[in-house]
């Protein structure tokens, strides 16, 4: 399958994936596996771009990296997205999370409203049924750090590159 669109995400510190991991671990030792991208850091979505601004959009990645400290973010709830295919982890909104994500969303859509989120699990929505007691066992809220952000190409996924979040306090 030929790659379709570039997304703009900010990934989460040590920290926190070692928490997270531990949440999808879960999942998977109970026999759930979804069909959400393997081997990419725990993140949330910022930005997607058409494959033909790939270049626009690491220039946008280093730009703003530069002008953005670590973000301390609270993942605060569960959440299902309908019509139910996608399990996560909701953050509650700051005013320094809604900056990082104006400065990457270049062309909001007003039709689709952005929800930070930290992806655990995409399937049928019976499986997410199923999984959701098992992940409210192991969920436990918690405040994590935005210390990188990273731009890759999907479906294949191919990383593109990845900036530390860089200005000086």
């Amino acid at each position: 399958m030929a790659e379709q669109f570039l997304t703009l995400m900010a990934d989460l510190d040590d920290d926190s994936q070692t928490i997270m991991s531990a949440w999808y671990n879960s999942l998977i030792q109970a026999g759930f596996r979804g069909t959400q991208t393997a081997n990419l850091p725990f993140h949330i979505s910022l930005a997607s771009f058409p494959l033909e601004k790939e270049q626009e959009a690491a220039e946008l990645t280093k730009k703003i990296a530069g002008e953005f400290s670590p973000i301390p973010v609270y993942i605060s709830h569960i959440g299902i997205f309908a019509p139910g295919k996608v399990l996560f982890g909701g953050l509650e909104r700051n005013t320094e999370l809604d900056l990082l994500h104006s400065a990457c969303d270049t062309n909001p859509d007003p039709q689709r409203p952005w929800t930070p989120h930290v992806t655990m699990l995409i399937d049928e929505p019976a499986a997410i049924c199923r999984a959701l007691p098992l992940f409210l066992e192991s969920f436990c809220p918690f405040v994590g750090l935005i210390t990188r952000l990273h731009l890759c190409a999907f479906w294949p996924t191919r990383e593109i590159l990845s900036v530390k979040l860089n200005r000086a306090r």
